[in-house]
């Protein structure tokens, strides 16, 4: 039944979002730190091997229209040309009440070997899509042009760049999205318009050996802001490196948003990894985000006699 009910309850779940989710236009993942990809294109073949990723966030679950994000990604090095190459190829779909954006993205990224590490810039190029559902609304007798009373569509053009510098146990890298600033007008009146700001990311890791080598403490930050809101997360993870599997488990916190608990491991072959976003910002316990992440990589040997080799996801 369509009710103003429908869009009060949109406007709470708003409301309740800190400052950042209403500034911000990317989505966030606690994961974050197994995609550098999706936020700094630099990091595009970064690995030797063929890497398919995908993610699901169910976020503010138990409220009526929250939002959930999809993310799924295949990234290579291309060795045709130079192991110094790699291209990716990319999917988001984040829905939020009536709103829906959707993204296909290509990226490419140029390594170059560089004081015993790897200095990296990259370029994304994509294709946004947004839907509003108008007809989800009921605003009674009031007309109001500036909401539609159908479906609205629109698509943009849009592009982010980024560079990393990477060593054996440590990476930092700086990322500037929609540098574009893209305008996506809605519906076929062209009455309604939806504006993406830019967006800057800062992104950190530093892996800590133990004496067992059994055992490795990862470090990770990322510190993102639209000169508007701001977000920055701090994540912990220690990580078991067993014969046959490999598993970790880890604490992420988020300042004045939220506290997350995550594991996971790699599981024959198949890397997966679970997290529990709690927030901390007005909304109950109970009311957090699920996330899922799956990811594999395998060798390429294109150009070599024989089958490709496989080889289980290493805990980056």
């Amino acid at each position: 039944m369509k009710t103003k009910g429908k869009l009060i309850g949109f406007i709470l779940i708003l409301s309740l979002l800190p400052r950042w989710a209403k500034a911000q236009y990317d989505p966030s993942f606690v994961n974050y730190w197994a995609m550098t990809p999706f936020y700094n294109p630099a990091a595009t073949g970064q690995s030797p091997m063929l890497n398919f990723q995908g993610a699901y966030s169910m976020q503010m679950t138990g409220f009526e229209n929250a939002p959930a994000v999809m993310f799924a990604y295949v990234d290579l090095p291309l060795f045709f040309i130079s192991a110094r190459h790699g291209a990716g190829v990319g999917f988001t779909n984040d829905q939020i009440g009536l709103f829906k954006h959707q993204k296909f993205f290509l990226q490419y990224a140029y390594h170059q070997p560089l004081w015993g590490g790897k200095l990296s810039g990259g370029i994304h190029l994509s294709m946004l899509s947004e839907t509003f559902d108008g007809g989800e609304l009921d605003l009674g007798e009031s007309g109001d042009p500036a909401f539609p009373t159908a479906e609205a569509n629109g698509a943009g053009f849009d592009m982010n760049f980024g560079i990393q510098y990477a060593r054996k146990s440590w990476y930092a890298g700086f990322a500037m999205m929609h540098c574009t600033s893209p305008t996506v007008t809605l519906g076929e009146e062209k009455v309604n318009e939806f504006k993406v700001s830019p967006s800057y990311y800062l992104t950190g890791g530093y892996n800590i050996r133990l004496k067992s080598p059994l055992y490795t403490i990862h470090t990770t930050a990322m510190l993102r802001s639209d000169a508007v809101g701001f977000r920055a997360d701090m994540t912990g993870r220690i990580a078991y490196h067993g014969s046959k599997h490999e598993l970790y488990g880890g604490v992420s916190y988020s300042p004045m948003n939220s506290v997350s608990f995550l594991f996971g491991g790699d599981f024959h072959g198949i890397n997966l990894g679970y997290a529990y976003e709690m927030y901390t910002a007005g909304i109950g316990a109970l009311n957090g985000s699920h996330e899922i992440i799956i990811g594999y990589k395998t060798e390429l040997n294109l150009f070599k006699k024989g089958k490709n080799k496989h080889k289980s996801v290493r805990i980056l």
